[in-house]
C-alpha cells in the first residue's frame, strides 16, 4: 500500500492485532499498521465512504457491476476526487461473503490465468493498489466530479433498514424470510449508485407510505 501512495488501512475483526510478525515484515511501513483502524464489522469500517469496490476471485451469482481491476481503478479515482472510496478484500482462505459483497457497489476481478488463477491476499492488494496509482498518474486531467454527492454507505444502509421495515409493515415481505427479497432489492439500488438527495427522497416516500399526510378538506 505505502509504495503505491495509499495510507488508510482498516482491519475488520483481525485474529491477531497488533502482531509482532506482521510489523517485522512491514519493512519501513510499520506506521501503516500503527495507524490502522480496527473495527468489529465491515459496515462499521465503511462508515462515511461513498463507494466500495469488493474484490472477488471469481464470478458470483450476483447482479453487481463486475469490472476488471483496471476499469474499476479508473472509476474509483474519478469518485475519490470528491468522496471517500474503499477497496474491500476478504480473508486469505474464503474471500468475501455474499453478505459482505452486498455492502459494495461494484465487484472487481483480477484477470489472472484461468488455468492457474491463485493469488494470495498480499499479491491481490498490491495489484489493485498499483492499478489505482496508474489510474491516478496516467490521467492528470481528471476534474472533480461535478455530479451530485453520492450517499455514504452508512446512509444507504439506513435506507435499506427503513425499506425493509416499511415493506414488512405493508405486508410485502415475508416476515419469516425477509432477507431473500431484500438481497435482490439491495443489488438493484447498488447498481444505481444512490445520491445523497435521492436517499432522502426515498426515505421520505417510505415515511409517508406508513404514515400518510392528512389532506385538508375544501
Amino acid at each position: 500500500m505505502k509504495t503505491m501512495g495509499l495510507q488508510h488501512l482498516y482491519l475488520v475483526k483481525p485474529s491477531s492485532f497488533p502482531d509482532a510478525h506482521a510489523t517485522a515484515l512491514s519493512t519501513g511501513a510499520a506506521d501503516l499498521l500503527e495507524n490502522a483502524i480496527v473495527t468489529e464489522t465491515l459496515a462499521e469500517a465503511l462508515t462515511g465512504c461513498a463507494f466500495a469496490i469488493g474484490m472477488s476471485a471469481r464470478k458470483r451469482n450476483l447482479s453487481h457491476e463486475l469490472l476488471n481491476v483496471r476499469a474499476a481503478a479508473t472509476q474509483a479515482i474519478e469518485i475519490a476526487t470528491t468522496q471517500p472510496v474503499a477497496l474491500v478484500f476478504g480473508t486469505e482462505m474464503s474471500g468475501l461473503s455474499n453478505a459482505e459483497l452486498d455492502l459494495c457497489q461494484m465487484l472487481a476481478m483480477i484477470p489472472a490465468n484461468p488455468e492457474y488463477s491463485s493469488l494470495n491476499l498480499a499479491a491481490a492488494v498490491q495489484i489493485m493498489c498499483y492499478e489505482l496509482r496508474m489510474a491516478a498518474l496516467e490521467d492528470t486531467t481528471i476534474s472533480p466530479n461535478t455530479t451530485a454527492e453520492l450517499a455514504t454507505i452508512d446512509s444507504v444502509e439506513g435506507f435499506y433498514a427503513h425499506l425493509e421495515a416499511t415493506l414488512l409493515h405493508i405486508g410485502y415481505l415475508n416476515p419469516a424470510a425477509p432477507k431473500k427479497l431484500m438481497e435482490r432489492l439491495r443489488r438493484i439500488y447498488a447498481r444505481v449508485r444512490l445520491e445523497k438527495e435521492e436517499v432522502n427522497l426515498l426515505r421520505g416516500i417510505l415515511t409517508l407510505t406508513v404514515t400518510p399526510r392528512k389532506h385538508d378538506k375544501y
